[in-house]
């Protein structure tokens, strides 16, 4: 299998694919992923390494911590992809779901991989500081959850699916949300999700004028690979001026994820490989599955697109990645 035969779609999950021991497997089989992980705690100050494999003090979930460590085992699995297939697999495309949108514009060159990680550092920095409330998903389409919502001064902060809307706001306001919800679609249970603040809401807006400052430090170059951008749902403009501006408004609007993947395929998206993060009970990093995999399948469901999935989060799926591109059917 070669790039030119395919179209490829590189994906980068966000938070809550976050667990203790992530990466700690790339990091005793690759050389290439040991080096990442050395970047990255020189330009974060601290052991990367430490913090996400053995996590002593219980930082991994708080969102200063969160973003660098998810943004560093996606550029490591990215990477050792990269070593052990020759860098033979050129993404035509790229997208990440909220913090994952900045290891796609990494994966596409448009910033390098320092410069991300003072961002998503001082991103989670201001998150968690100026930050506040909860988020819950409900399987219910934007429209359906959105006037209810806006009744308990929620605010829709993620289009994952057409029957997937995540939602963000003070804890007791979406609990009596999630009460509205219950009694009126008593089919549909709303899930509470483990965050620090109510994410791409108003209650970011604070953090994001704080941020603008630090985009406007930032240089980007996306003059190859195309980017998604969660704020519009299609791509980014290659001027970095338009670059900044949508991550900035990006932190307080909804996440247009369905959108994205509807661009994707759109063009013609049909081999994606998910690096990053992973999900499920299993405490090992052999016994995590993809986190995006299963919006993905949901949104070709129904559709007649033959698309080949790949995931690269660990090093069992990793062998099993590369072996695909090179023994493809």
């Amino acid at each position: 299998m070669s790039s030119g035969d395919q179209n490829i779609l590189f994906l980068f999950p966000g938070q809550g694919s976050q667990y203790r021991g992530m990466g700690s497997d790339l990091h005793g089989e690759y050389k290439t992923a040991r080096k990442v992980y050395e970047q990255a705690s020189g330009v974060l100050g601290y052991d990367i390494a430490e913090l996400s494999f053995s996590d002593p003090e219980e930082k991994l979930n708080l969102t200063r911590y969160t973003q660098p460590a998810l943004l560093t085992h996606s550029v490591a699995c990215l990477e050792v992809f990269r070593d052990l297939t020759d860098d033979a697999i050129k993404p035509n495309m790229a997208a990440g779901h909220s913090l994952g949108e900045y290891s796609a514009l990494v994966a596409a060159g448009a910033v390098s991989f320092e410069d991300a990680l003072k961002l998503v550092q001082k991103r989670g920095e201001l998150m968690g500081t100026h930050g506040e409330g909860e988020m819950t998903a409900f399987p219910l389409e934007v429209n359906a959850i959105r006037p209810l919502a806006e009744r308990h001064h929620c605010a829709v902060a993620g289009c994952n699916l057409p029957d997937q809307t995540v939602v963000g706001g003070k804890g007791e306001d979406l609990e009596a949300l999630e009460q509205e919800v219950t009694e009126n679609f008593p089919r549909k249970r709303p899930v509470r999700l483990k965050t620090e603040g109510a994410f791409h809401t108003y209650y970011m807006v604070e953090a994001a004028r704080c941020y603008r400052d630090v985009l406007a430090a930032t240089g980007f170059d996306l003059s190859g690979v195309r980017v998604l951008s969660n704020f519009t749902g299609g791509y980014h403009d290659p001027d970095p001026v338009a670059i900044r501006s949508r991550l900035f408004f990006q932190l307080f609007h909804p996440v247009m994820w369905y959108a994205n993947l509807q661009t994707a395929f759109g063009d013609g998206a049909n081999l994606l490989v998910e690096f990053g993060g992973g999900i499920g009970k299993g405490e090992t990093p052999d016994e995590k599955r993809p986190n995006l995999e299963g919006m993905v399948k949901k949104t070709l469901r129904g559709t007649d697109l033959e698309v080949t999935y790949l995931s690269a989060i660990n090093s069992r799926s990793l062998g099993e990645a590369v072996d695909s591109t090179r023994n493809p059917g």
